[in-house]
Parts: C-alpha cells; structure tokens; sequence
C-alpha cells in the first residue's frame, strides 16, 4: 500500500507559515508522495476534515509563498489521551507515513505525542515538526519562522505610530503599544528597531522576564515626559508585577493552561498601564493593541523569513523521507554580515512545551530597551526600515 504524508498548521498564524506549508506539499508531489491537509489542525484531523493538496492547481500552491494567516486553518486543541487511539485510526485508514506538523511548542509537543504513541502501537509514522511562532520563543534554533516578519510589522508600527506620538505631544502625553508574547520578550524588544536617535520612540520597553512594580511604572513615564515632552511605551502581552500577577489581571486560561492576554480576557497589559501612568498624572495618553494583525500582514513580511520558512517546508520532507523522525527543523545561523544560515535539527522532546526566554544580555533594564547584542541578532532577519523627515524648528523674524 502507498505511503501518504499528512500536514497541518496549529496555533496563531504568521505572515509566513503558509510559505511552509508550500514547502512541504510541493517537496511531497516532487517525490511522487501523496499529501493530505489536515483542516483546522489535529481537531479537524480526527472529525476527518481533509483536503488533497496534490490535486490543487499548482499555481494555488505556489501562490500560499505570499498568503497571509493559515491557509489549512488552525486549532488550540491539546491533545488528550482518550484522542490517541481515533489519531492513530485515520492514519491507518490514509494510510499516512509522513506526519508533519507546523506551530509553536505546544504543537510539536502534540507530533511528539502523536509519533510516540503510533510506535507503542507497533504503526511506523515518520514525524517531522516545522517551526513557527511570532513569540520566538522555541529552543534549539537561532529563530523561528515568523518571528522577523513579526519583529519587522512592530518595529514600522512603533517608527510610524511614534512620529504621531511626537506630533500630538500637546494632545496626548503617552502612548503604550503592546505586542503580542506571553513568555517571552523577543517581539516586544524588536520595537528598538525603530529608534535612530535618543529622542526617538520607543522610549521605554518592558518585557516579560523582567517584573515590574506600579512605582516603576510611574517614575519612568515621568522621567520620559519631563525629557521629552511625552512617553511612547512598549510592552509585551504577558509583563508581570514582582509578586508574579499579570500587569493585565487576566485570570483567563485557554486549553494548554496558559494566561489569556488582551481581547480575549477583556483586559491587558496596555491598557492597565495606561490607567496606572493616568491616574499618577493626570495627562490624557491612548493605547494600540495589534492583537494578531503582526501574525498575518504578508505585506509587512521579511524577505528572509519567507524564504525561510519555504526551505525549512522542504527540509522537513527530506528527513522524513530518510527515516528521520521525532525531529523539528532548527535553523543556525553561520554569519550576520552578509547572513547565512544552514538548516539542522532538533529532538522535539527538548522543545516540546518550554518557552525560550530573551538571554539576560539581550535586553538592558536599567534604560528599558533591548542591547546592541539584540539589535545585532535581529537586524539580518527584518531588513532596514525607512527613514522619515522631521522638521527643524527655525525661528522666523517679525517684520515690523
């Protein structure tokens, strides 16, 4: 009987996962595989939702390197025991081999799951996990697909919506943009991309490695203000106080127990920093939340993060197809200037569910701003961004 490949998406979407998901499917159809996507994830898999990718047009395939979100639609579904058995029946009825999965930690912590119990049960799948998160918090690779496009979407937010922080100084005093990250700080560090002079924003970014307390909160906006004339502040969705409370208060969990941030818990991180900075001044400030709008702008995405996450597609195909199995794809990076990179591997038991944090000397919390070490790492990946004029102030003499 034919061996068959199977791949799905789970969690959040990036601007790139789809360039991976062409990766694989068109890597299948080259070696003669058949290739079956499974719809909205492992939880769509077991309703039997699928589609045949090989019978799509090629010209749709091709076109998923530059679409936007999930093309197979995604779940957060945490995999039960009680799940196994009815996994392990559809594989058997697709007769499905090559099993590829592409997400975050939680998603490679289910193909482990998944390639683990079908060898229990005496059948032989091939698991290959692909990786993907906007957070950049998974272990065993220099980066993650998505990440730079992210990192790229907040650092133009923040140069863009901080000129307007700056103009309409006399209108509002501060501004809080908050980024996505439950864990980790990568996305919202990303934000010193945009600050080419001192004055610039962002002026303050705080992360989730580092606690904070109402106090600290208050006398850096203030300082800012007294320097500035106003504050931009970045934060990360999931900061928390000293005593290890969410500076959101969110009490919400989702399926894999972790803490629910902004829209989803009717609270977040910005928008109590926002009331902390009011109440201590009184001065008028706004809040900008992008919720998943850094997940999916494929206009915004980085070059090397599209190409990226495409090979790392077709990596993925190759080691299943030369008995790899139990491995995620991991990216090293061999050199910043000029950038390369080669593509390796990594056993998904030591990236399953752990969240990577910022290294200690990636970020400088007496200023409250990622390190030169940190913007070293990043720029390679996000490309240069734009410059914009900024009018001198230049006295005009009365004529009378």
């Amino acid at each position: 009987m034919k061996n068959n490949a199977l791949i799905g998406q789970s969690g959040g979407p990036t601007s790139v996962i789809n360039s991976s998901l062409a990766g694989v499917t068109e890597a299948c159809i080259k070696k003669g595989l058949d290739v079956y996507g499974m719809l909205y994830g492992i939880e769509g898999f077991m309703k039997d939702e699928l589609t045949d990718l090989g019978r799509q047009k090629k010209k749709v395939i091709a076109n998923l390197r530059s679409t936007p979100s999930s093309a197979l639609g995604s779940c957060r579904h945490k995999v039960k025991e009680e799940d196994f058995p009815q996994i392990l029946r559809q594989l058997e009825k697709y007769s499905i081999r090559y099993f590829f999965l592409i997400g975050g930690n939680d998603t490679m912590d289910t193909i482990h799951r998944v390639e683990k119990y079908s060898r229990e049960k005496g059948y032989e799948i091939f698991g290959i996990g692909i990786p993907k998160t906007v957070d950049n918090d998974l272990f065993g690779t220099d980066h993650t697909p998505g990440y730079a496009s992210a990192a790229r979407y907040t650092a133009l937010s923040v140069q863009q919506a901080g000129r307007l922080a700056c103009d309409m100084q006399r209108v509002d005093r501060f501004t809080v943009y908050q980024t996505v990250g439950r864990d980790a700080g990568w996305l919202a560090a990303s934000a010193a991309l945009a600050k080419k002079k001192d004055e610039d924003a962002p002026h303050i970014i705080y992360i989730p490695e580092i606690r904070l307390t109402r106090e600290k909160i208050i006398t850096d906006a203030k300082t800012v203000i007294n320097k500035y004339g106003y504050a931009y502040i970045v934060c990360g969705e999931g900061i928390l106080f000293d005593d290890g409370t969410p500076v959101s208060q969110s009490a919400e969990k989702d399926r894999f127990s972790n803490v629910e941030y902004g829209a989803m818990s009717g609270s977040s991180a910005a928008m109590a920093i926002h009331r902390i900075i009011k109440e201590a001044t009184g001065f008028r400030g706004e809040f900008q939340i992008t919720e998943s709008l850094p997940m999916c702008a494929i206009d915004r995405a980085a070059a090397v993060d599209l190409k990226e996450a495409y090979e790392c597609g077709r990596k993925a195909v190759q080691l299943a197809l030369a008995g790899e199995s139990g491995k995620m794809v991991s990216i090293k990076r061999l050199k910043n200037k000029p950038y390369k990179y080669s593509l390796q591997t990594v056993p998904l038991s030591e990236v399953a569910v752990h969240a990577r944090p910022m290294p200690p000397d990636m970020f400088l919390p007496e200023k409250n701003t990622a390190s030169k070490k940190f913007l070293e790492y990043l720029r390679p990946l996000t490309g240069e961004l734009d410059e914009y004029s900024v009018l001198k102030k230049i006295p005009i003499k009365s004529t009378h």
